[in-house]
């Protein structure tokens, strides 16, 4: 029995990987990355999940605060993708485009890209196909660096690869 529920437990999370994750293009200037998965779940679900509960399934080892940290999303124009953790705060993204259970997308720089003074445009889109939502997550980030800015796509995409990830696995849980 306990092989069956192992066997089980590895095939449920091969289905919530990532179906799809690219470096679509790189230059000494910038980059685009785009991650989706598929998910079966309705896009009212998703996007509940994505937005209000973001705390619950970003990990927390992509945060400035770990644990101690609370990560939350304010899905209206001029919104912030925020992350508290009592007296520090950091505003991870502001939101600039909301269309319910279809678009959301923010600008700014994510992670250490903010310490940089690197800026960027995440934009998630929400796609019903059957019972279930395909997930698309492109982040466009450039500017003035005197690193080649190549180099961080891979490292870019792949994070976020992991947070899609998050957010796959857990509304599977939530099942």
């Amino acid at each position: 029995m306990h092989r069956r529920l192992t066997m089980f437990l590895l095939l449920a999370t091969a289905f919530a990987l990532p179906a799809h994750a690219e470096v679509k293009d790189a230059t000494a200037a910038g980059f685009t990355v785009e991650n989706a998965v598929l998910i079966p779940a309705s896009p009212e679900r998703v996007w509940q999940a994505m937005t209000a509960d973001i705390d619950q399934w970003w990990p927390k080892d992509h945060s400035w605060w770990g644990k101690a940290a609370t990560l939350s999303i304010d899905a209206r124009a001029g919104g912030c993708f925020c992350e508290i953790a009592g007296a520090q705060q950091a505003q991870h993204l502001q939101v600039v485009f909301v269309d319910p259970q279809k678009t959301l997308r923010m600008t700014g720089g994510l992670g250490p890209m903010q310490g940089m003074g690197l800026h960027g445009v995440a934009e998630w889109t929400l796609q019903a196909e059957g019972t279930s939502t395909r997930v698309t997550w492109r982040y466009r980030a450039g500017g003035y660096s005197p690193d080649d800015l190549s180099a961080l796509a891979p490292v870019v995409d792949k994070v976020q690869a992991q947070q899609l990830d998050g957010l796959a696995r857990w509304l599977q849980a939530a099942r």
